[in-house]
C-alpha cells in the first residue's frame, strides 16, 4: 500500500511499515516538514497516498469523507510516545488487511479500531 506519514509519527514507523512491503514517504522525506494541513493533505492526494497522522485537522469525516480520497489513518492514543505509535501503528499493519482501507476514514484507539467505508 502507498502510505504518507504525517509528521507527528516516528520516522521508525516508515522503516518498519517499508520492512512489511509498504511503499512509505514521509512528510519530512518530501521537505514538507511544518507545511500547513491543506499541502500534506494535496501531497497525500497527488501521490495516492494512505496518509496516517494524529493531527486532529483531520478528525471531520465530514471533510474527509470515505471514498472521496486514497484514505486517512487518524491515530488517537491515551499516551501517544514514539514507542507506543510505533508498536500500535506496526501491530494494525501485521494483523489488520490494511490494504481494505483505501479510500476509507479510520480511527484508531489505544483499544479500537473503527473503519468508516464509502456510503
Amino acid at each position: 500500500m502507498k502510505v504518507k506519514l504525517d509528521e507527528n509519527l516516528p520516522l521508525a514507523l516508515a522503516i518498519a511499515l517499508r520492512a512489511r512491503g509498504h511503499d512509505v514517504d514521509t512528510v519530512a522525506d518530501e521537505g514538507l516538514k511544518g507545511r500547513d494541513d491543506s499541502t500534506i493533505w494535496q501531497a497525500a492526494q497527488a501521490e495516492g497516498r494512505f496518509l496516517i497522522t494524529q493531527d486532529l485537522d483531520f478528525s471531520d469525516v465530514r471533510r474527509f469523507s470515505p471514498g472521496t480520497h486514497a484514505g486517512l489513518l487518524l491515530v488517537r492514543l491515551a499516551e501517544p510516545g514514539r514507542l507506543t505509535l510505533l508498536q500500535r501503528i506496526d501491530a494494525l499493519f501485521a494483523s489488520e488487511h490494511v490494504e481494505k482501507w483505501q479510500r476509507r476514514f479510520v480511527i484508531v484507539t489505544d483499544h479500537k479500531v473503527r473503519v468508516r467505508a464509502p456510503a
